[in-house]
């Protein structure tokens, strides 16, 4: 079912469907910087163009680039420069929300984590049986 939400670029009014965060106009808008960002980029010369020369190239703005690359519009192995910016460090990444550096951190800090919970359990494990006190002190 649709909702009524406002278009975050005009600000007008639209029945909300899930296909587009945006009303038609612009959305239209959008198409059409989009065909105009992809004829540049179809060129033989610019296809390795990174997003700085695209947006100086074309005035298609950063976050708009980015999102196509995110939706799967503009592909990075067609053209390799392209990326989107990780959600950890903002390095440009192609695939997934964070970046492989970050992915590769994330994954220590979990091995980490595990073996001093094993590490706690192990203890906790070996602390509990009972111990006989020696009741003649010397």
């Amino acid at each position: 079912m649709a909702e009524i939400r406002n278009c975050p670029e005009c600000n007008e009014f639209f029945n909300y469907t899930g296909l587009r965060e945006v009303c038609h106009k612009c959305a239209q808008k959008e198409e059409d910087l989009y065909q105009v960002v992809y004829r540049f980029l179809r060129k033989r010369e610019n296809r390795a163009a990174n997003v700085e020369r695209i947006e100086e190239a074309t005035g298609v703005k950063k976050d708009l680039l980015f999102k196509w690359v995110r939706k799967g519009r503009l592909h990075p192995a067609l053209f390799p420069n392209l990326g989107y910016p990780c959600d950890n460090c903002g390095h440009l990444t192609t695939t997934g929300k964070l970046c492989e550096k970050c992915q590769n951190e994330l994954k220590s800090d979990l091995r980490t984590f595990d073996a001093a919970t094993e590490f706690r359990e192990n203890v906790a494990q070996r602390d509990k049986g009972t111990y006989l006190a020696d009741r003649k002190k010397r």
